[in-house]
């Protein structure tokens, strides 16, 4: 789960962590009134969306009068922003956060992700901050620093100091990171973040610390413990279909290739999808009944896969363990002639009760192309698409 840069900066607010002020808006009367409140004479104007690069983007803009304010409030407002992010459909901005200026003279890069390898939190941190933090990454990678964070101890001092020597914070502010930098740790260990980013953490002109940005995102399965953090959740900014997957309790993600993909277990969906790939084929979704789907959650499975216009062909793969072939075969008969399938529906069964799911599938008088492995379905399902004709 995301949040937005306001929503991120305000948790980090509980730690600590020093942020510029600023109000979240949603109309330019309200970006005018906040920018008002805040006072001074220079403001940032930001786009509000679950993507990254909204600067270059034309998402986030300096207004150095109430007037200006006005004005750039009214030109993001509802814009579609397309950053490297967003993809090529872009984001509507329905949110704004207008923050002071600040006066700033050097800016750094700090973010961390669970590194699932080592089993610990990896804090990255860079001399190089800002809107070019990718290309540093990839031209000059010794300039991103990495410490691996023992999470008995946390983030000692010891370990900040190593952080702040090698980016270069000044010494007269090293108290001062310090305990921003801790303060980062402990927002991310106890909301069970699985990424927290500062880009840029800026040194300001009268030299203290201060988080200009802020993208936090959350583990989904530790919600359950979040109740506040679930309340902050934009449903604008996710993918409908996302969500009513999430209603049905399946995983599913959409893709750009034109072969559904139902399977149980999230290894053999992208096994499966590697397999699609092998022999020429594009998957169009990752989806994931998981181990006790009924026959209703294969219907509403199908639901979501017809959704999209490109689909020519249906891939169902199942490794009957927890699941039954035989319910499964019962879910894919009652999923097709509910909905009407008209793709061709390639289904390769294999595990506990499979000999009576491949009888069901084989009397259901429906045309299913039955695979023996997943090789030979991923053969038959490339083929089908591509001979696949929306007219019959």
């Amino acid at each position: 789960m995301k949040v937005h840069e306001y929503q991120g900066k305000e948790i980090l607010r509980k730690y600590g962590v020093v942020t510029p002020q600023g109000i979240a808006c949603f109309s330019v009367d309200e970006a005018v009134t906040a920018a008002e409140k805040l006072g001074g004479h220079l403001w940032v104007v930001k786009a509000q969306i679950y993507a990254g690069g909204r600067g270059k983007g034309g998402g986030v803009k300096l207004a150095r009068s109430i007037d200006e304010v006005r004005q750039l409030a009214g030109e993001i407002l509802n814009m579609t922003l397309v950053t490297h992010q967003t993809g090529s459909k872009g984001r509507i901005v329905h949110r704004l956060l207008i923050e002071q200026g600040v006066d700033t003279s050097k800016e750094y890069y700090v973010g961390m992700v669970v590194d699932r390898g080592r089993q610990r939190v990896c804090m990255m941190a860079s001399s190089e901050g800002g809107m070019d933090i990718e290309q540093v990454a990839a031209d000059t990678p010794e300039k991103i620093h990495k410490i691996f964070i023992n999470p008995m101890k946390g983030l000692t001092d010891a370990d900040a100091d190593e952080v702040i020597s090698k980016i270069g914070i000044p010494v007269v502010c090293a108290a001062e990171a310090r305990q921003l930098l801790q303060g980062l740790y402990q927002a991310f260990d106890d909301t069970d973040a699985s990424m927290l980013e500062i880009n840029p953490l800026t040194l300001t002109t009268d030299n203290h610390l201060m988080a200009l940005d802020a993208k936090i995102n959350f583990d989904d399965n530790a919600l359950f413990r979040h109740a506040d953090i679930v309340e902050l959740r934009d449903l604008d900014e996710e993918d409908p279909e996302e969500i009513e997957a999430a209603k049905h309790d399946l995983s599913y993600i959409p893709l750009d290739g034109n072969i559904g993909c139902l399977v149980n277990g999230a290894g053999l969906a992208m096994a499966t999808m590697d397999i699609i790939k092998l022999y020429g084929g594009n998957p169009a979704n990752f989806l994931d009944v998981g181990g006790g789907a009924t026959a209703e959650k294969v219907t509403e499975a199908f639901k979501l896969m017809l959704h999209n216009p490109e689909l020519q062909a249906i891939l169902v793969n199942i490794f009957g363990g927890i699941m039954k072939c035989d319910v499964i075969a019962e879910g894919v008969v009652m999923a097709a002639r509910q909905v009407r399938l008209t793709v061709p529906l390639i289904v390769r069964l294999e595990g506990t009760n499979v000999a009576l799911g491949k009888k069901i599938l084989a009397e259901s008088g429906l045309p299913i192309i039955s695979a023996g492995n997943m090789a030979d379905a991923a053969k038959k399902a490339v083929t089908a698409a591509a001979s696949f004709s929306p007219a019959g």
